[in-house]
């Protein structure tokens, strides 16, 4: 049948077998199999004080979402182009994140997460997805990370592509459903996972209080726990810049 007049294309932006996002002209439809991420995200969003996209209606599982302007901050594996004054700019959005009012809800635990990354570095050794040395080398760094933070609002899954900038302004920050009380070093991790050249320029932004030996331990931590996430749901940490090339430059750090 041929396409109708008028119509916009349906776009599958990302499906695993536990969410998956459709774009269908300036509308998002998220449908997760777990109600509580979209309470999450919904509650999270009413609550930053940073530009975010607008809730247009939700009908569980299915949450849609108006798009934001502009376009994201960069995609992991290519370098950013945006300029340095946007990575400033994001810093300053991540900071007043981080300085507003805890939510209401609980956090990650310090014990969860060292319970889990030790799992997940099991895991990558029993199935050789790196050296042992490279995995050992990064639980190592990875470990002060693994300390008493003060916690902070924290969106939880600051990646690149969640950032979303026109020109040298923030327009909005998208996909909240991890946001909640936490480390907000952890947040500044993920947001230059594999763009570590860009940690200068967001920091101009963020202002004082960050720890970078924290920050560089949080990329080797993240790297370590989400790799059997991503080869399990199809994804690929070994595309060029991506998880396992982090996991690898931490050696070139020794």
């Amino acid at each position: 049948m041929d396409e109708m007049d008028g119509t916009d294309a349906v776009e599958v932006v990302v499906a695993h077998s536990q969410r998956a996002t459709l774009r269908v002209g300036d509308v998002f439809l998220k449908v997760d199999g777990d109600p509580e991420h979209a309470e999450v995200e919904t509650r999270a969003m009413a609550l930053a004080p940073v530009p975010t996209p607008p809730v247009l209606w939700h009908e569980p599982p299915v949450l849609a979402i108006a798009a934001v302007p502009g376009r994201a901050l960069g995609v992991l594996g290519e370098p950013s182009a945006a300029s340095p004054a946007a990575w400033a700019a994001a810093g300053a959005a991540v900071r007043r994140l981080h300085d507003a009012p805890l939510p209401p809800w609980p956090g990650t635990r310090l014990d969860e997460v060292a319970a889990e990354l030790d799992g997940e570095c099991a895991w990558l050794l029993a199935h050789a997805v790196l050296p042992a040395e490279v995995i050992r080398r990064n639980r190592e760094i990875a470990e002060a990370a693994l300390r008493p933070w003060e916690p902070a609002f924290v969106h939880g899954d600051l990646q690149i592509t969640h950032v979303f900038v026109e020109g040298d302004t923030v327009t909005g920050v998208i996909d909240w459903s991890e946001a909640g009380p936490g480390d907000p070093m952890f947040d500044l991790a993920i947001l230059t996972l594999g763009h570590e050249e860009r940690l200068d320029d967001l920091l101009a932004g963020y202002g004082p209080g960050a720890d970078r030996e924290v920050i560089r331990a949080w990329w080797s931590l993240r790297s370590l726990v989400a790799s059997r996430w991503l080869i399990e749901h199809g994804f690929d940490p070994d595309a060029p810049g991506c998880e396992l090339d982090v996991l690898r430059a931490r050696m070139q750090d020794s």
